[in-house]
């Protein structure tokens, strides 16, 4: 995952590190290319907007981490997720210590991050799955963790004794989404992924090289695998069997690909929002008219987001480095008009200027909105 969201960062990054930073939103659509950290002025700005990433995986009390918080005014929700099949991160493939260690940097972030718990799905076929899997996520809400996440796994790996896939609508996790909804607190689902792999291989496509190096998740060729649209409708159904349940759907909800359906759903369902987490890419592929008219419309159901990861075993300066260049190229798409490159064409894209109220929206109000209890007692 970390790969795929560093992947994607690049897409969109300038070309050359040498580059002039333009600080001022209304540059010339003429000038060069922009990248790197925030200039002073920028800094400023962006800081302004009490932002907020409900989307983020740091697991180590890092001070190089908490620095960058400090320094960007940033709250993130750090994220709990089950994984048994990592190569790459082992941490993920424990549930206890990962919950820990994101708890520790709950606590020692002095009020910068939130938690967003989760449960172990892979015992989904165990006795009293249900039962123990609300007493743990319960024990989580007292502590103050603001809301739950499914994981692809669920739809795109778990099976029953059958061979079929669990997808997010099964009956076994009616209980746990009740919970949920009783606790007024929010369910954030990743659910699918990007069309590419369910697709023959294609080198132009922005997730390929993540796919080809991580082909458990690559269902182009896997046998009788749930289809995109099957895992999709079957998270319709979640939010139709409960309307009383907040649910973000993380990554543009997985329907990157066609904002006329994304907007369809957001129509169909008022329980629905959606994250814009490691999705932006896809953001700066559409047509700059279209893509401001979007936002302008469902301002109040997209939540800033970016999928960044913190592991203990990182180089803690650079990743402090990648997280800052992200969010100071993610924040000059919306806010300024400066020129960024699509790197995979080389095409030119402009910033979409979004006016203040809007920006306010996504990097705040709607995080506040979503996930209620984010910022905490001291706020």
């Amino acid at each position: 995952m970390k790969r795929l969201v560093l992947s994607l960062l690049l897409i969109y990054m300038a070309g050359a590190c040498g580059k002039q930073q333009q600080s001022s939103p209304s540059a010339s659509s003429a000038t060069a290319p922009v990248s790197g950290p925030f200039s002073s002025q920028e800094l400023q700005e962006f800081t302004a907007l009490d932002p907020i990433d409900t989307h983020t995986h740091a697991y180590t009390s890092n001070p190089d981490l908490f620095a960058m918080l400090d320094r960007l005014n940033l709250h993130i929700l750090d994220i709990v997720i089950v994984v048994d099949n990592d190569k790459t991160h082992a941490t993920w493939t424990n549930f206890f210590r990962v919950r820990k260690a994101a708890w520790g940097v709950v606590h020692n972030s002095a009020g910068h991050a939130s938690l967003c718990t989760t449960f172990d799905p892979y015992k989904f076929n165990q006795p009293d799955f249900s039962k123990n899997a609300v007493r743990e996520i319960n024990r989580d809400f007292a502590q103050g963790a603001v809301a739950v996440k499914i994981w692809k796994n669920i739809g795109m790996e778990i099976k029953d004794a059958k061979g079929n896939y669990i997808l997010p609508d099964n009956p076994v996790f009616g209980p746990i989404y009740k919970d949920i909804a009783a606790h007024h607190k929010t369910l954030i689902a990743h659910v699918a992924d990007p069309n590419t792999i369910w697709e023959p291989p294609n080198p132009t496509s922005p997730d390929y090289s993540y796919y080809m190096e991580h082909p458990e998740w690559y269902m182009y060729n896997k046998h009788h695998a749930a289809s995109k649209e099957r895992i999709l409708l079957a998270r319709d159904h979640l939010l139709e069997e409960n309307p009383n349940l907040r649910v973000v759907g993380a990554h543009l909800g997985s329907m990157e690909a066609n904002f006329n359906q994304l907007a369809q759903r957001l129509d169909r369902y008022p329980n629905f929002a959606v994250d814009l987490a490691a999705r932006m890419p896809y953001m700066m592929l559409q047509p700059r008219a279209d893509i401001i008219a979007f936002v302008t419309k469902y301002q109040d159901r997209l939540i800033y987001a970016t999928d960044n990861e913190f592991f203990p075993t990182d180089n803690a300066q650079k990743t402090a480095l990648v997280w800052e260049d992200q969010y100071a190229n993610d924040w000059r798409f919306l806010a300024t008009n400066d020129m960024l490159v699509e790197q995979s064409s080389g095409r030119k894209v402009q910033g979409l200027a979004l006016p203040q109220s809007v920006l306010r929206k996504l990097y705040h109000d709607n995080a506040v909105k979503w996930f209620p209890g984010i910022l905490g007692s001291s706020h």
